[in-house]
């Protein structure tokens, strides 16, 4: 019976990657051409995936560190919102190789070779949800036989790109169920979970790269996600995620240039003067806020005299209220 099914999946995609018209209208069968024209796959190859070594394993975790190390807490939380629906977690690295996991320990997951260290590419497995996601470098699902090998087939993968501090490409996170889910509202809960995850961890490790740095939302963050802007004492930025980067039309060489994010959040603002007498307005407001309204204090903190403070302080039309 798994014979006969195996061998009706082969025939399938085979059948679909030489018609002209279908890789130009779905996604999946332009990803099993991929698998077979451009990676020369084979969809009945029965072996499960390879596995780095132990030694290629921590090298690859190495290069990930930082991220995941704030990736825990959210692959926890992922895990225990799906686990009683026979799923299991994974974060992987660029290359499509997990590097992180809950739930794998599971003998049905290792059959399956959803464990740390396999090699998960598309070039390697064909279609399938994490080498898919980062071929593509979006959020999808790939459900059962969409699956480009046959042996895999039984498998549900839902799968978001995640985003580095610069906006790169940087990692895979999974969830794999080995049961067949029929229901549209738990397949939604998994998506929405996995979304929010995934966002999470691209927040965590921006605001830990950005330590030192001031961190803003951008206008459309509430829409958008992760849309974090991190601002130096300068009031320039000097890091945008992802989300941000595409919402604002920041890139690296406009960081580089010394980008007001005056200039980006109030567009509108006008520069010049007007600019300049507001920027004075708030370090005064800070350095006020600062010292608890001491003025004497608040002048030391900006280096001129309390005489000079309050001459400022009347130009400006700030009052003090302490």
């Amino acid at each position: 019976m798994v014979g006969r099914i195996a061998h009706r999946h082969t025939d399938l995609v085979r059948s679909v990657v030489q018609n002209e018209i279908a890789p130009a209208t779905s996604a999946i069968a332009a990803s099993w051409r991929r698998s077979m024209t451009v990676h020369g796959l084979d969809p009945g190859q029965s072996r499960p995936p390879e596995v780095l070594t132990e030694a290629e394993l921590r090298q690859a975790r190495a290069e990930l560190e930082p991220l995941a190390h704030v990736a825990q807490a959210p692959l926890d939380r992922l895990f225990g919102a799906v686990a009683e629906l026979g799923c299991c977690v994974l974060l992987t690295n660029k290359e499509g190789v997990p590097i992180e996991g809950r739930g794998t320990d599971e003998v049905v997951f290792q059959d399956w070779g959803l464990r740390l260290g396999a090699m998960w590419s598309e070039a390697r497995e064909g279609t399938n949800g994490i080498g898919t996601c980062l071929a593509e470098a979006r959020m999808l699902t790939i459900h059962r036989d969409q699956h480009f090998r046959a042996r895999n087939t039984g498998l549900s993968c839902t799968v978001a790109p995640i985003y580095d501090h610069q906006g790169r490409l940087a990692a895979a996170l999974d969830v794999s169920c080995s049961r067949e889910i029929k229901s549209e509202g738990l397949i939604g809960l998994i998506t929405v979970a996995l979304a929010d995850a995934a966002k999470e961890i691209e927040a965590l490790n921006f605001r830990q790269f950005f330590a030192d740095a001031r961190i803003l939302l951008s206008p459309g963050a509430g829409r958008k996600g992760a849309s974090l802007l991190a601002v130096d004492r300068h009031d320039l930025i000097i890091g945008a995620t992802r989300s941000a980067r595409l919402e604002l039309d920041i890139c690296d060489a406009r960081i580089a240039a010394q980008l007001p994010a005056i200039d980006l959040l109030l567009p509108k603002s006008g520069g010049g003067e007007a600019e300049l007498v507001e920027a004075e307005r708030g370090a005064v407001r800070r350095a006020l806020a600062r010292a608890e309204g001491n003025v004497s204090a608040a002048a030391r903190l900006l280096g001129v005299s309390r005489a000079t403070l309050h001459r400022k302080m009347n130009k400006l039309g700030i009052s003090n209220t302490h």
